[in-house]
């Protein structure tokens, strides 16, 4: 049976770091929803993932900064895909509202 469900529901008031929820996953794809209200990716270091990450900007604004590439701004219904092994971390999401991605990790 189908189940509906809402990208915007059960959005959390606080947060002390980014949240993640899978939404679907079957083999090596997985698609989650991610959430924030100001906070950055963990200083100590890069997200390095084995698989491809295509993300969008369901609302709000962030700022992704990669190790060999310039920072990327994006606000909401920007997205990118971002290519198996390429280092990346949020270095900027606007802690004025919540910023809702979508992210689909898929294989190379």
């Amino acid at each position: 049976m189908a189940v509906i469900d809402n990208i915007f529901k059960a959005l959390p008031d606080a947060l002390l770091q980014e949240q993640f929820e899978t939404l679907a996953e079957s083999g090596q794809l997985k698609i989650e929803r991610i959430v924030s209200r100001g906070q950055p990716s963990p200083a100590s270091g890069w997200h390095d993932q084995p698989q491809n990450e295509w993300v969008m900007v369901v609302e709000g604004e962030a700022i992704l900064s990669f190790i060999d590439q310039p920072q990327i701004s994006l606000a909401t219904g920007d997205f990118l895909l971002i290519p198996a092994h390429q280092k990346h971390r949020v270095s900027y999401a606007n802690p004025e509202q919540v910023t809702i991605w979508l992210a689909i990790h898929y294989p190379q």
